[in-house]
């Protein structure tokens, strides 16, 4: 499969592209900076340089032709204010889909974040960003023309992966190690069955592989 990532040089997108290229697959992500392009080498994947807060989505659409899925794995990150998490963890996840559609790739899957909500209350930066997250999986899962999943993670972190995992519609809060969540990941894009489903993601007992499988179709 050929597999575009948004966030290609990001923390989860890198450890995706290696597990893709280990499997055989080839991984492009997209990132803004030409001084990323090397680290997505080594991860064994090629590089789309193009800014998602600036470019249209017929420049998208370029990049995403020919895919066979997509993911959504950008975020303006922790450091950024709140105007950034409206610009790229929601309006550059509604572009993506909108390319997406235009390319014709129908398999999408979003990295989002467990309590993701398009009416959360608050006005602090973590409450923009989970309204900015819940407002485009709202926008993905309202789109007919995608056959798509959203992948809502816990806590994330730097911890090395398990390989055993809790995956449900709703799993309670908890922690999970952003080597497993590449790992959920790269089982998903290969999983159609998971398509329409909205699923959290959080450290537990159970194989990565058999937590997809035992959720897809559902």
């Amino acid at each position: 499969m050929r597999i575009v990532i948004a966030g290609g040089h990001g923390r989860i997108a890198l450890r995706l592209e290696r597990l893709l290229s280990a499997g055989g697959h080839e991984a492009v992500g997209v990132v803004r900076r030409p001084e990323q392009v090397e680290d997505l080498r080594a991860a064994g994947a090629e590089a789309a340089v193009l800014d998602l807060e600036s470019a249209s989505a017929a420049e998208v659409a370029e990049v995403l032709r020919g895919a066979d899925a997509a993911v959504f794995a950008a975020g303006a990150g922790p450091d950024s204010g709140a105007a950034r998490k409206d610009t790229v963890d929601r309006d550059a996840a509604v572009l993506f889909a909108d390319a997406a559609e235009r390319a014709g790739v129908r398999r999408f899957v979003v990295v989002s974040s467990m309590g993701a909500d398009a009416g959360h209350p608050g006005d602090e930066v973590f409450d923009v960003y989970l309204r900015a997250k819940g407002a485009a999986d709202d926008a993905v899962r309202a789109r007919t023309g995608l056959e798509w999943t959203v992948l809502r993670p816990g806590a994330l972190t730097d911890d090395a992966g398990t390989g055993r995992v809790r995956l449900a519609a709703a799993t309670g809060r908890g922690r999970i190690s952003r080597d497993d969540v590449a790992a959920v990941l790269a089982e998903l894009v290969e999983t159609p069955g998971t398509a329409g489903l909205t699923l959290e993601l959080v450290e537990g007992p159970t194989p990565v592989a058999v937590a997809v499988r035992d959720v897809a179709g559902n």
